[in-house]
């Protein structure tokens, strides 16, 4: 994997096809969580079904199609209160924009889909779309943060040295102590890629460097 850099106006960054695959089942189930209903089913799709991930993204089940606050904590951060004080006004708001609010964030997310699940050795992002691109790698971290419980700076630290806990144990070839759940160690370090993709796009967008 290669972060973002500038290129003639553009974007540009390097993952391999697994690299690509798995956040793609990752973005396509976000989707899904949304309500979309397409992801990773169109034709000139080389990626796995829905019924394919249910076992390795089990996570993410739970959709919430009513316009009221969402149960699943995942979701409502994808589509937070408005007035979390007020109910009524924040239900209210929520029956008013969720349709639309739903509808971009899909919009974003097909785009992110599309451009993973291209064949290319390189991931293009032309310069209009480097911030809704963002967005929609925005809208993953969430979910993964969710299921994560990261819900502080503590929480992440606590995550990072459970990674660096079991890097260390496997560069050893003994196991770590205190264990680390092997779902948990795989969705971090996926949280910490999405993260690193995401800075370095938008430091090209703001002029820096990758």
């Amino acid at each position: 994997m290669r972060a973002f850099a500038e290129r003639d106006g553009a974007a540009v960054a390097a993952l391999d096809e697994e690299e690509r695959l798995v956040i793609a089942r990752i973005v396509a189930d976000v989707g899904l969580l949304l309500g979309a209903e397409s992801f990773g089913s169109e034709p000139h799709s080389t990626l796995p079904h829905r019924e394919d991930l249910a076992e390795s993204l089990r996570f993410l089940d739970g959709v919430e199609d009513d316009p009221v606050e969402p149960e699943d904590p995942a979701l409502l951060r994808l589509l937070p209160n408005a007035a979390p004080r007020d109910r009524e006004v924040a239900d209210e708001f929520r029956r008013l924009t969720q349709e639309d609010l739903r509808a971009t964030k899909i919009a974003r997310l097909r785009r992110l889909w599309d451009d993973l699940s291209a064949e290319a050795t390189e991931w293009v992002v032309p310069t209009e779309q480097v911030m809704p691109m963002a967005a929609a790698l925005t809208d993953v971290r969430l979910v993964v943060a969710s299921r994560l419980a990261l819900a502080s700076d503590e929480d992440a630290e606590a995550l990072h040295a459970e990674i660096a806990r079991a890097a260390e144990a496997a560069e050893q070839g003994t196991e770590a102590e205190p264990p680390v759940d092997p779902e948990r160690l795989w969705l971090g370090m996926l949280y910490d890629a999405l993260t690193w993709l995401q800075e370095s796009l938008v430091s090209v967008r703001l002029g820096g460097t990758a």
